[in-house]
């Protein structure tokens, strides 16, 4: 007997302030992949489509996107965060180890 079957995975890939296409808000858009993986004897192996997807924060629509148009927003935002996809720089004064962190202000 051999079990076979798909699963889906989704990843959110970066958050966006656009435009919405919907409620016409700039809001905050997750820009999602949802990629759908062929299955056997539930270990996924190979992937059978892949979807990408922006979906506003604020009213909850979301809008279908080509790969092409998911790359430039995804290219964008890292162009944005000085080439970390994660974030911007880290800030001053938050690193371990720096003066004042790790401190108990009220142990004597």
């Amino acid at each position: 007997m051999i079990i076979f079957g798909t699963r889906g995975y989704l990843y959110q890939l970066a958050v966006l302030t656009l435009v919405c296409g919907w409620c016409g808000n700039p809001a905050a858009h997750t820009l999602r992949k949802q990629v759908t993986k062929f299955t056997l004897f539930f270990v996924p192996l190979f992937p059978i489509s892949t979807k990408f997807a922006t979906q506003c924060t604020f009213c909850g629509g979301e809008q279908r996107i080509p790969k092409e148009q998911a790359d430039q927003l995804l290219a964008q935002h890292v162009a944005s965060q000085g080439g970390n996809p994660f974030g911007g720089a880290p800030q001053p004064g938050y690193a371990p180890g720096a003066p004042g962190q790790g401190q108990n202000p009220y142990q004597g």
